[in-house]
């Protein structure tokens, strides 16, 4: 199986790429571990079906005769010059490509808490990702905390599914949210977007400045803490989604050599203008290259497409408005900012590392991920230091923790198929 253009990831930056590289008449294939395109924000699912730019993109994708589309898999590892290992629900086989856009996306960062491994905790993007799944969540009572824009899309999600939304718990300072707020007049589909989230949830109460200190119950969620400067609240509640935005999966990009940059205080996939990594002919487009909002996504997915092409004029045309977007993404990053006080929020006992069960206490005493996996196995699970890596990060001031081949589980099968080919 080989591609003339290989994109892995199927939200708007991916979509918007394979669109521009299908009318150009190239051999396209997306790659995407999602049952059904979209990626997160334009996730699909049993009562949810893509509508408006997602709708458009998507029928766009599937009306493409040179576009292959394969759901449900997993790139497994890089497994030579221009092929990569992947993995689906049946079997592992190797794909080759020409050239390589990486649209892998961003997932959620999470910082521990007292409380935060009970059932019924889950970050809010989770918690979409769960309603749009099918997780019936109708009569719940349900508080949306942590940090960013996020907050609210997953709020509007499980409200319109029936869900009590108690109260969005909002981390940055209001003077900062107000601010963010103000300059979406440079940007009037934020703000259009914005008005109407704000409107249909004016019932809920909104608390900046503000963040979750405990998640408490008797082995299933029944209430949180909120602390607001000197005041501490309890909200009853049966669910919980709390997560402080959002990071790159630098992952991939990292495997194949690509270079990697501080943006905005997290690991990003490093770029130059036409979206060009640092590895010839292989691109990267979307939030693994910073996080910015669908908007900013799908106009890089579409200048990775061009320059990828040979077409460096079309892709210039779309500079400016890239250029703006960008503009949005910086100001929602500083108004955004994770307050240092979030460092201390785990007790002694809190988990750190879900995966190998490593208290932060025992984490906390070692300098870095190195002296910490020796002692404790932190950061050694299936998730690689994917959740306790960034935390640690913050709360630690350690570097990341980088993920190796596999990247994720696969099977035996799988693996010997790269030792098959050499």
């Amino acid at each position: 199986m080989n591609f003339d253009i290989l994109i892995i990831g199927a939200g708007p930056a991916g979509l918007n790429a394979a669109s521009v590289a299908a009318q150009a008449g190239a051999k396209v294939g997306i790659v995407d571990d999602n049952a059904l395109p979209g990626g997160q924000i334009w996730r699909q699912g049993p009562q949810h079906r893509a509508k408006g730019r997602a709708h458009e993109a998507i029928e766009a994708m599937q009306r493409s005769t040179n576009v292959t589309y394969l759901s449900g898999t997993r790139v497994v590892q890089a497994s030579g010059a221009r092929q990569l290992l992947v993995e689906d629900a049946s079997r592992g086989y190797t794909i080759g490509y020409g050239k390589l856009i990486v649209a892998a996306g961003a997932r959620e960062r999470f910082l521990p808490y007292p409380g935060w491994t009970l059932p019924g905790v889950t970050g809010a993007g989770g918690l979409q990702a769960l309603v749009k799944g099918g997780m019936p969540v109708r009569g719940e009572r349900i508080v949306i905390a942590g940090s960013g824009p996020l907050l609210w899309a997953a709020a509007l999600t499980a409200r319109e599914q029936g869900a009590r939304v108690m109260a969005i718990v909002e981390q940055a300072a209001p003077h900062a949210v107000r601010q963010f707020a103000a300059s979406l007049v440079y940007t009037p589909a934020k703000l259009a977007q914005a008005a109407r989230m704000r409107f249909d949830l004016r019932a809920t109460p909104y608390l900046c400045g503000a963040h979750v200190s405990a998640a408490l119950g008797d082995g299933q969620l029944s209430h949180v803490m909120v602390k607001q400067g000197e005041k501490e609240t309890r909200i009853d509640c049966d669910r919980l989604a709390c997560a402080f935005g959002l990071v790159p999966n630098t992952t991939l990009g990292t495997a194949l050599g690509c270079g990697i940059d501080e943006n905005q205080g997290v690991l990003a996939i490093a770029v130059d203008d036409l979206q060009s990594t640092t590895q010839p002919d292989i691109y990267a487009a979307g939030e693994c290259t910073g996080v910015g909002g669908m908007e900013l996504s799908a106009v890089e997915g579409r200048i990775a497409a061009y320059a990828a092409l040979g077409n460096v004029a079309q892709a210039r045309a779309l500079f400016a408005q890239r250029e703006r977007y960008r503009r949005f993404a910086a100001r929602m990053h500083t108004a955004f900012a994770l307050d240092p006080q979030l460092r201390g929020l785990a007790a002694p006992d809190t988990v750190l590392c879900r995966c190998e069960d490593v208290r932060f206490a025992d984490a906390a005493l070692h300098r870095n991920w190195r002296d910490a996996k020796l002692h404790t196995r932190c950061g050694m699970g299936p998730c690689q230091g994917r959740i306790c890596g960034e935390a640690a990060a913050f709360c630690l001031g350690w570097e990341r923790n980088g993920a190796r081949a596999p990247f994720s589980p696969a099977r035996i099968g799988t693996l010997m198929q790269v030792q098959t080919q050499t």
